[in-house]
């Protein structure tokens, strides 16, 4: 059973993400109330003085200049989400949303932000509930933070907006209140900027590509272990000695990993006198490869780690009581992160495809045609290569970096923008895709060693083997196999071929 997170003053980690998307719940812990209260003290005192401070008494963007009077500054807070709920697209999805919420009220539970304790406590109580907001994907600039797609997030507290249960019903915000228990809430001043001025959408996107990448990257490891061993290759370029010659961190783990799975490998021994002087590049620089992208997710962890403690509103809350504002909402950091991911992803899975390929040519494998049992009147794994390869190439065009363009918004107020949400999801979306695709290898090389006789697999390759054999069984004639395909992808994302 999930145990219940405790947000504190400190932020939140990586591990504590994955809990809320596998469906932890959350409450403040008493230091992130007095944080909060003390807060809200702050903001009280600075309209008291009546100075004109952004986003607390004056109007936003370019309209920044324009001072509110005191009894509208209730129904500014509340007219800034419901106009700036405009997103459009895809929903994401509701374990994605909840994230979102956590991630928000983590950053609030600063006590930076100046927001009331009973709002976050809606937020709460609403994260925690089987109705969650319902949220389209694509609308963000990923600086200001990501208002459109936060807004959304957060009218359903207002009783505005809409939520969508847990059979995928979508109701009102006001009918999920009701259902919840939950009053509306009556903003005040600064909590609608409070509530949606953050990084939040891109950072809860990233997280679980993240979370589903270091699965991704181990199965990377298992997968060429096994193929390596169904093409009857070498383990010589694994050479602790020959890695460390060239001593990226990424490459030694990625090496010692694949050494670990064909520890005790008869297979890999087998053919001494084969004729073959070096394996193809896909066999042989796999370390480089594998490690290249293993040290690019410890750099975007690393950032990810540090976007998790952070605080991402506008104007922020000193310990002396002054506003300051600033520009910790832009999404920049996430953003390139998000690009690097996309990368390192789709490099793994360029190179699976590769070697899928070796798998299925008759001329490379010495295996029949496509691992057909009767090759002609059976297709074999033929056509799931082309899905391979379609998705491949649908990776290079979402790989395009969306972190190098910006477009100038709010009257050129707001004239460079990170677009980290766009970049986050189209990370997503290549993790998805390369999941298929190292399935697609993995249940290659396994029905590859289905016609090999040269004793024991290794131990790890005999792992993986069993394990896919689980979902996929013998392919003695054709028939249809996506399905196979798709368990093995889910393996993947639940991390079973780790060791």
């Amino acid at each position: 059973m999930l145990s219940k997170i405790i947000i504190n003053t400190t932020g939140t980690t990586l591990d504590q993400v994955g809990q809320i998307a596998e469906g932890a719940s959350f409450e403040l812990g008493s230091d992130a109330v007095e944080a909060i209260k003390k807060a809200r003290s702050s903001i009280q005192s600075l309209l008291n003085s009546g100075e004109p401070i952004y986003g607390v008494n004056t109007g936003f963007g370019r309209l920044a200049s324009t001072v509110i009077q005191p009894d509208e500054l209730g129904l500014l807070q509340r007219n800034l989400l419901l106009s700036h709920a405009c997103s459009t697209g895809e929903l994401f999805p509701s374990s994605v949303v909840r994230i979102m919420i956590f991630l928000r009220v983590v950053s609030l539970a600063r006590g930076r932000s100046g927001i009331r304790l009973e709002t976050v406590d809606a937020l709460i109580k609403l994260g925690n509930s089987s109705y969650l907001p319902v949220v389209p994907s694509q609308g963000s600039l990923g600086a200001s933070g990501d208002l459109a797609p936060l807004a959304h997030m957060c009218l359903p507290i207002l009783g505005e907006g809409e939520c969508i249960d847990e059979d995928g019903v979508i109701v009102s915000g006001a009918e999920a209140l009701e259902e919840i228990g939950i009053t509306p809430v009556k903003l005040q001043a600064k909590e609608g900027l409070a509530l949606i001025n953050g990084t939040q959408a891109m950072t809860a996107v990233l997280c679980t590509a993240m979370l589903d990448a270091e699965s991704l990257m181990d199965a990377a490891d298992a997968t060429a272990a096994i193929t390596l061993e169904a093409l009857l290759g070498t383990d010589a370029a694994l050479d602790p000695e020959l890695i460390g010659l060239r001593p990226h961190p990424g490459a030694l783990e990625s090496a010692g990993l694949i050494s670990s799975h064909l520890e005790d490998s008869e297979i890999i021994h087998s053919h001494p006198s084969c004729g073959k002087v070096q394996d193809a590049y896909s066999l042989r620089c796999t370390p480089q490869v594998h490690g290249a992208s293993r040290d690019a997710l410890k750099y975007i962890k690393t950032t990810l780690e540090r976007e998790l403690k952070a605080v991402t509103d506008n104007p922020l809350l000193m310990e002396d009581g002054r506003a300051v504002s600033g520009g910790n909402f832009h999404g920049q950091p996430v953003a390139l992160a998000a690009d690097h991911l996309k990368i390192a992803i789709a490099e793994l899975a360029n190179i699976s495809e590769r070697r899928t390929e070796r798998l299925l040519n008759p001329d490379l494998s010495g295996l029949p045609a496509f691992l057909a049992a009767s090759p002609g009147i059976n297709s074999g794994l033929m056509i799931a290569q082309y899905t391979a390869a379609s998705l491949v190439s649908e990776n290079k065009v979402l790989a395009h970096p969306a972190s190098v363009d910006s477009i100038s918004v709010s009257g050129c107020q707001e004239d460079h923008v990170s677009m980290g949400t766009t970049a986050a999801r189209q990370a997503s979306d290549i993790v998805r895709n390369s999941c298929h695709v190292l399935a697609t290898e993995l249940v290659a090389a396994v029905q590859a060693h289905r016609y090999l006789d040269r004793g024991r697999m290794g131990k790890g390759t005999q792992k993986t083997f069993n394990t896919v054999s689980a979902v996929f069984p013998p392919l003695e004639t054709d028939r249809q196999f996506v399905g196979d395909i798709e368990a093995v992808a889910c393996l993947i994302r639940e991390g079973s071929f780790s060791l």
